[in-house]
C-alpha cells in the first residue's frame, strides 16, 4: 500500500471517529422530557380561526405521548415519527387542498415533531390548521 492510500484510510477513519463522537455528544445532551406528572396546554386553531384550548394532565415525556393519551390527535407513521393528520376531530389533507397541522410552542414553529418534542410542566403548544 502506498503513502497516498494510507493517508486516505487514516482520513476516513478520523472522519468516522469524529461522526461517532458528535453522535455521542448529541445523545448525551439531547432534550429530554421531564419525568413525572405535569400539566400542559394545547390550543387547537381551526381554519376559521376558532380556538379550542385543551388542558392535558400527563406523565408522558414527549408531546406525542400526551396528545395520544388525551385522544387529541391521529396520524400516520412516517420517517420522522407521527405525521399528524387529525386534531380534535378535524382532518387536514395535504393531497386534497395542501392543508396540514402546524405545531408551535409560544407561537414559534418547532424544529422537532411531536415524537421528539420534550414536555415540562406548564408548557403551552399550538396546533394550527394551515393551508399551503
Amino acid at each position: 500500500m502506498n503513502k497516498t492510500a494510507k493517508k486516505g484510510w487514516l482520513a476516513l477513519a478520523a472522519l468516522v471517529l469524529a461522526a461517532l463522537l458528535l453522535a455521542g455528544v448529541y445523545y448525551a445532551f439531547m432534550p429530554r422530557g421531564a419525568a413525572g406528572a405535569k400539566t400542559i396546554t394545547v390550543a387547537v386553531v381551526l381554519a376559521d380561526g376558532t380556538q379550542n384550548d385543551h388542558t392535558l394532565h400527563t406523565d408522558a415525556a414527549n408531546l406525542r405521548g400526551a396528545l395520544e393519551e388525551a385522544g387529541l390527535v391521529e396520524g400516520e407513521e412516517g420517517a420522522y415519527g407521527l405525521y399528524i393528520t387529525t386534531v380534535d376531530g378535524v382532518t387536514a389533507d395535504w393531497d386534497a387542498d395542501g392543508s396540514w397541522w402546524c405545531l408551535t410552542k409560544g407561537g414559534e414553529m418547532l424544529e422537532t415533531g411531536a415524537d421528539d418534542t420534550p414536555i415540562a410542566d406548564g408548557d403551552a403548544f399550538e396546533l394550527t390548521y394551515t393551508v399551503g
